[in-house]
């Protein structure tokens, strides 16, 4: 089970610039849906990087679905030569995201967001119209299947306004 508390006071505490999006997102928002992972967007600056490599080193990153054993060592380096990673660690699943379909880096989706507090932790959080957005870019059954009651949920609030 994904301990979002923790890996949310985590990130905060090395300072890392990162976005919520997801499943979490859908739940800030208002979605009953249910999410085991934490589906972030972080910046890739070199200063940002070492904070993430630095955050999750003692919490044993390992690529989600990959065979045991599979050489795999968490570093500034790996996270440089890479993008987007599905980690299992010991505080649970969590998705690091370079760039997202549909939306881009970090620098773009900024724009489309805003703060929240959430377990008392100020991070950012991808705005409603952004995410369904992305999620109807992948175009993977579960997100087609979270657009609707994310639409339902941006039309009961147009209809508050």
């Amino acid at each position: 089970m994904t301990d979002f508390t923790k890996i949310l006071q985590l990130l905060s505490d090395h300072n890392v610039e990162f976005i919520i999006i997801g499943g979490a997102a859908a739940i800030v928002h208002g979605s009953s849906r249910l999410t085991q992972d934490l589906d972030v967007v972080y910046r890739r600056t070199r200063e940002n990087i070492t904070r993430l490599s630095n955050a999750l080193e003692k919490q044993n990153p390992y690529l989600r679905g990959a065979p045991p054993g599979l050489p795999f060592h968490w570093s500034e380096d790996t996270i440089r030569m890479g993008l987007n990673f599905t980690l299992q660690t010991d505080l649970g699943d969590l998705d690091l995201l370079g760039e997202v379909t549909g939306g881009g880096k970090y620098e773009d989706l900024l724009d489309h967001t805003f703060e929240i507090e959430v377990f008392s932790v100020h991070c950012l959080c991808l705005d409603l119209e952004t995410l369904i957005h992305v999620k109807r870019a992948a175009g993977r059954p579960k997100d087609l299947e979270a657009i609707s009651e994310l639409e339902a949920i941006r039309e009961e609030q147009q209809n508050e306004e």
